[in-house]
């Protein structure tokens, strides 16, 4: 007789077992010679060494299937038992299906401009999703980084953002660089939680398969083999943003969300999100994705609200938000490190 100690920690222990152990009771009927005990995080199995072996692949099989789906039926179990690979499994639903969550949750484009951004992503290397808040663009650039991941497309998924309030009052919160800077970052942890296992979304932080940083720490990198996110670019000036965009190395998707109604800049300084959008719209494998308020997915009242402010604004605020960005020979050229 010989065991084995099997680790499901990248997965939640419930969804992985079943409730009541529904799961682990059909794997203990399909592997009838072996004893399986169930302890938290670890899967110890007991019993002939070549019944070992099958289940070793058995299990190997069951992983990479919670990678694609986090979730499993009766049949897939048994499937997966009788050929010990999930290249041939499918399940029915929409084409537009982005990512299989936590729970069973199904995350895919809901609206037709988020459709479109799908499109994009697989046909540009860059793209530019602005457009209102709700409108889904953080979240659809983070289901897409990691379907990317997931198929093995890219190897690392970075997100950022512009700590814009950060910038004056960091020295004034609690905590380490860590701490005071979560709270801005927390949107693109939410996304994460709902697409990835906690243990699975732990252990990709800890060893950097995802990096979650503010935008001043990109500069002078080179980003290879990654899904970079920037999230509120409306928030970074023309600088930083370029700064960003040249970070792009070899093998790499960068994805840009931001609203240009909601910039925070000092009045002083230009968002760089709409100097990129006049002067980078038509480089080929660039591309500009707008949404608004028929692409909300929130609660029907912020699509009201939307429309209400838009109709209260006065002219002037609006082309305020929308500055002319001067002549390109004007514009001062910032030396980018890197």
């Amino acid at each position: 007789m010989s065991e084995k100690v099997f680790s499901i920690e990248s997965h939640s222990p419930l969804e992985f077992y079943g409730v009541g152990d529904r799961n682990l009771n059909i794997i203990r009927e399909l592997f009838p010679k072996l004893k399986l005990i169930a302890r938290g995080e670890f899967l110890k199995v007991i019993g002939d060494p070549g019944e070992l072996v099958a289940f070793e692949d058995f299990f190997t099989a069951l992983n990479l299937h919670f990678e694609r789906f986090g979730t499993i039926s009766e049949n897939e179990l048994k499937q997966l038992s009788e050929t010990g690979n999930t290249e041939s499994m499918t399940r029915p639903g929409s084409p537009d299906v982005l990512v299989h969550g936590r729970n069973g949750m199904i995350i895919k484009a809901r609206t037709p401009n988020q459709m479109k951004i799908v499109e994009s992503v697989g046909q540009n290397d860059m793209v530019f999703a602005i457009g209102p808040a709700g409108t889904g663009k953080t979240y659809t650039a983070v289901a897409l980084a990691v379907r990317a991941l997931k198929n093995k497309e890219v190897k690392r998924i970075i997100l950022t953002r512009p700590a814009v309030e950060a910038g004056e009052n960091l020295g004034f919160l609690p905590g380490d660089m860590k701490e005071k800077l979560d709270p801005y970052m927390q949107p693109l942890y939410d996304a994460l939680r709902d697409m990835l296992p906690p243990q699975k979304l732990l252990t990709y932080i800890e060893d950097g398969t995802i990096e979650i940083a503010p935008l001043a720490f990109m500069r002078g990198r080179t980003l290879d083999n990654v899904f970079a996110i920037l999230d509120e670019a409306q928030n970074a000036t023309n600088s930083q943003l370029k700064m960003f965009l040249t970070r792009m190395g070899r093998a790499a998707k960068f994805f840009i969300t931001g609203d240009i109604t909601q910039i925070d800049l000092p009045r002083q300084q230009q968002s760089g999100l709409l100097q990129a959008s006049r002067i980078l719209k038509d480089i080929p494998g660039i591309d500009f994705i707008m949404l608004d308020e028929s692409d909300v997915v929130r609660h029907k009242l912020v699509t009201r609200i939307i429309r209400a402010y838009e109709r209260e604004m006065p002219q002037p605020q609006k082309n305020q938000a929308k500055p002319t960005a001067p002549p390109e020979e004007e514009i001062p050229q910032q030396p980018v490190n890197g």
